[in-house]
């Protein structure tokens, strides 16, 4: 493979010494070699070699050292190293282990849609999987760690790496204790890394910064004050575009107040020293910056996962505070290190630090101002899931599922905090609108979650209802879970009926009668969603289940056997989706119009609408069973072509993506579930089946990015 599997953030700075940390953590964190003879998998979860804890106070460089080690044990994990972050979690209405599953799942990007609880399907899913899990911030949630780590240390080749305040507390965990940096005097010292790590950051800031006779002693003395604590010396390095060296370091010299009491640990476990150091340089680097720079700190504070300029002016500005205004003082507090960059999702975003954000979170409840700003940002993310729900079934659905993935943590922060609150309306709605997006983008789970707790009540009848009911039924249908499917779909008809708007009444059909084609009951299905009225399809979500409801019927048609009236019913989805530049219900019918190609035998056909497919799944980012079932359908389509061997990689490839949707493969479908036998037979029969098993784990092994490129890659090849 050319590039390694995971999710490990791009080097963005340069890493500073750790030497002999990154050396003892190559000993903890080297995988088993290999399964036993006959392939029988232990099951002690209690080999502490699979579990290694990161300790030490907030600032100290647990994440970054976490990060490196993984980064550098790549080679050793096939299935990938993954960072989890936990501290997204902090404000987020959901607990317990089953929280730390989904939060993995989306990690690892795994679209599980079964109805088995988040961590029984992950510990299905990574039952076989060799890989290193980074489970980072755990203090927070100490209790649901320890169970969800227990857990996972069921499966014999998965090694967890975490970072934490406090030990987990788990048998056999091997714990690293991460000390400040150390620092020294001499030029000629062999361990000086945090004075090097101070000299790093502040060449970044202070052009031509270099150490010398002159500047040594004093960048010593400063990072002696510091304690060494790497937090703690880059915020000083980062005061050197507005100080001088000498003035630093007698600013932190003359320091006699500490007003970081409110970071204090709880239960006094951490170090008074090291911690008082960090507590004295954030809260000098608060008293540095100009009023409305610490109100923007403050109030930025509520954002979870990061930020963009746009969403920083509508939830932070106010009072002293201006829109126009927030944009420079972003970079003023990005120049101070107090927010950082975020590179990681191409487009100008920034983050906090855990340690960072926790003060301003404490200086915003000071302020009085918590309520206020959360209710701006629920407000703004509620807008977003408006709009994007508005725009979803038109040429704007690739952007807006960008959007969707990138601010996911923010919409679930501001989702769970409404259904907190007493106002249902409002709950309702985002629920509605958030869990109608998330259905589509590959959080199922999170989409279920807010939709039962919202469900679970009396809910206003209206718009809102009828979408939190439609989605949820959809998103059951997508599981497998057809028995749900069908009391939404009661739910929703009943609910329908009490509107005057009759293109809600023509999509109920697709809960009520699209489902049983599943059952294998398409005869059924055929009657009512024929009769369904033909309206003119509108922009929003009720447009989207407008189409997907006459691909439904499409779908019925194929598995009755009418092929014609299949034929005439996907071409009438498809054209509608070109013509609005909607991607992922165009998918669905090209895939039903590739499987009537190879019907027929018209197979280059057959290759072209199935690549169309997997491609539109790949622009959304879609990993789930409509990609996989996409890939089938390429599969078979590619082995009537003649390619065997990529025939053989192609369902490797879909392999890899119905297992991380959860198991149910081939969404459980008797047609489908025969027709991928077939191809798997036809390719071993061209092939044979060492060549075949070869090729298939070629494709198993591909990263998502490199299997749907590879997919989508339909240049002619020599059969072999």
């Amino acid at each position: 493979m050319s590039e390694w599997s995971g999710n490990l953030p791009s080097e963005t700075r340069s890493f500073v010494g750790r030497q002999d940390e990154l050396a003892r953590l190559d000993v903890l964190l080297r995988p088993d070699d290999g399964l036993p003879e006959g392939g029988e998998r232990r099951r002690d979860r209690n080999d502490g070699r699979r579990l290694t804890t990161l300790l030490g106070p907030g600032g100290i460089g647990k994440t970054r050292l976490a990060v490196e080690a993984a980064r550098r044990m790549r080679p050793a994990y096939p299935d990938g190293v993954w960072l989890v972050e936990l501290s997204c979690l902090h404000d987020s209405g959901l607990t317990g282990p089953s929280t730390l599953g989904l939060a993995t799942m989306e990690a690892l990007r795994v679209a599980d849609q079964t109805t088995r609880p988040a961590t029984e399907a992950l510990a299905h899913w990574i039952a076989d999987k060799q890989l290193l899990l980074v489970l980072d911030s755990c203090e927070h949630l100490l209790e649901d760690c320890a169970a969800f780590v227990d857990e996972l240390r069921l499966a014999p080749h998965v090694h967890i790496l975490a970072t934490s305040r406090r030990l987990l507390g788990l048998p056999g965990e091997q714990c690293l204790e991460v000390e400040p940096l150390p620092v020294n005097a001499s030029c000629t010292a062999t361990r000086d890394d945090a004075v090097t790590l101070f000299a790093d950051r502040a060449a970044a800031v202070r052009s031509g910064f270099v150490l010398d006779e002159t500047t040594r002693p004093v960048a010593v003395s400063v990072c002696r004050y510091l304690d060494g604590i790497p937090l703690a010396v880059e915020l000083a390095a980062a005061r050197l575009s507005t100080l001088s060296l000498t003035d630093l370091d007698d600013h932190l010299g003359t320091r006699t107040d500490h007003r970081l009491a409110l970071l204090a640990s709880d239960d006094g476990t951490e170090d008074p020293s090291r911690h008082q150091a960090l507590r004295t340089t954030i809260g000098w680097s608060h008293e540095l910056c100009a009023p409305r720079e610490r109100l923007l700190w403050a109030r930025l504070a509520v954002f979870t996962g990061g930020f963009d300029v746009d969403a920083a002016q509508e939830v932070c500005a106010g009072g002293p505070l201006t829109a126009g205004q927030v944009p420079v003082l972003l970079d003023e507090l990005a120049a101070q290190s107090i927010v950082q960059r975020d590179h990681r999702t191409g487009t100008a975003r920034f983050r906090m630090l855990d340690t960072v954000r926790e003060y301003g979170a404490e200086w915003l409840r000071e302020l009085g101002e918590k309520d206020a700003v959360r209710l701006r940002h629920r407000e703004y993310y509620r807008r977003l899931a408006r709009d994007g729900c508005a725009e979803w079934n038109t040429g704007r659905q690739v952007q807006w599922s960008a959007r969707v993935l990138t601010d996911h943590a923010n919409l679930r922060a501001a989702v769970d905090w409404s259904l907190d609150r007493p106002d249902r309306r409002a709950a309702l709605e985002i629920a509605g609108t958030a869990g109608f997006l998330w259905r589509h983008c590959g959080h199922v789970r999170d989409a279920h979650h807010c939709l039962d707790r919202v469900l679970a009540t009396d809910s206003p009848p209206g718009p809102d209802l009828l979408r939190a009911l439609w989605t949820r039924g959809a998103g059951a249908i997508m599981q497998g879970d057809l028995d749900t499917a069908a009391e939404y779909g009661r739910r929703f008809a009943e609910a329908a009926r009490q509107q005057e708007d009759p293109t809600v009444r023509s999509v109920s059909v697709f809960l009520t009668s699209g489902q049983l084609s599943l059952r294998g009951r398409p005869a059924e299905a055929i009657g009512p969603m024929s009769a369904a009225a033909r309206l003119p399809v509108q922009d929003d979500w009720l447009g989207s289940a407008q189409i997907q409801t006459i691909g439904a019927l499409a779908y019925a048609h194929l598995m009755a056997g009418d092929h014609a009236a299949a034929r005439a019913t996907a071409e009438e989805v498809r054209a509608e989706c070109a013509r609005r530049g909607e991607h992922w219900s165009r998918s669905t019918a090209d895939v039903i119009v590739a499987m009537l190609d190879l019907a027929r035998g018209d197979i280059a056909s057959g290759v072209h609408n199935a690549a169309r497919a997997v491609a539109a799944h790949g622009l959304l980012h879609s990993a789930g069973g409509l990609a996989a079932l996409a890939l089938d359908t390429l599969a078979s389509a590619t082995v009537a072509a003649g390619e065997a061997h990529r025939a053989a990689e192609l369902l490797g490839i879909a392999h890899r993506l119905w297992d991380r949707a959860g198991g149910r493969a081939q969404l459980n479908s008797p047609d489908l579930i025969a027709a991928r036998q077939a191809c798997e037979r036809a390719i071993r029969d061209k092939i044979g089946d060492p060549a075949y098993e070869h090729s298939y784990e070629a494709g198993r092994a591909m990263s998502y990015e490199q299997g749907m490129s590879y997919a989508t890659d339909t240049t002619p090849r020599v059969s072999i």
